[in-house]
């Protein structure tokens, strides 16, 4: 019995141990620099850049698979090596695909809605939820993919002085073909201490794209 009991009580530290390390940890952001798609703005001192998450091995820090619920993750890096404060509060990001689909950034309401679709019988691809959720849109997702949801958005609303912010950005590419081939990110609405607007971001995912093994 003792054998017994301590064989369960391993199984279950394993099992606790297995999903404690799943848990989702932001990746570490370096200098915005150093990311292949990126635009670097000297002048400002300011340079964002997106690196997709388009490979299964790059998913695995994810639960949810989001590209199997039509969601592409683009990690957003932004990186102030300004002696200044920047606000991102008015940030507007749109990803433009080469064949001119504009696509821009989940809400959390958004990624709550297609978690919960019911799916139906079959090889049918999923459709809008039957009967809609009656306590809002994210009643149908589990606590994991809320807290997820939760803990990899980019939440900055401005970035310090010579600091570095990121998070995950995630876009609906359920019906686009080719997202990445020949597609820019644009950002607006960064603005500089006295509130003055820079210059907009244009970042090609090609540079991406071009690092990315066959």
């Amino acid at each position: 019995m003792r054998r017994l009991a301590l064989a369960g009580f391993f199984v279950v530290a394993c099992v606790v141990l297995a999903a404690a390390a799943r848990e989702f940890t932001l990746p570490h952001a370096a200098n915005a620099k150093t990311y292949p798609a990126h635009d670097d703005h000297p002048a400002e001192k300011v340079t964002i850049a997106i690196e997709p998450y388009d490979s299964a091995k790059k998913s695995e820090i994810f639960r949810v698979n989001w590209r199997e619920h039509g969601y592409l993750p683009a990690y957003l890096i932004v990186s102030n090596e300004g002696d200044q404060p920047i606000a991102l509060t008015a940030m507007h990001v749109e990803w433009v695909t080469a064949k001119r689909s504009k696509l821009q950034p989940a809400t959390e309401d958004d990624l709550a809605r297609r978690l919960s679709r019911v799916k139906r019988r079959g090889d049918e691809p999923p459709r809008v939820p039957l009967p809609l959720p009656r306590k809002g849109p994210d009643s149908g997702v589990g606590k994991d993919a809320r807290q997820e949801i939760d803990n990899a958005r980019f939440r900055a609303f401005a970035i310090e002085p010579h600091t570095t912010r990121a998070g995950f950005l995630f876009f609906d590419v359920e019906n686009i073909q080719e997202p990445l081939a020949g597609a820019h990110v644009y950002i607006t609405g960064v603005k500089d201490v006295s509130g003055q607007e820079l210059m907009f971001f244009d970042i090609s995912l090609e540079k991406y794209l071009e690092t990315e093994p066959d």
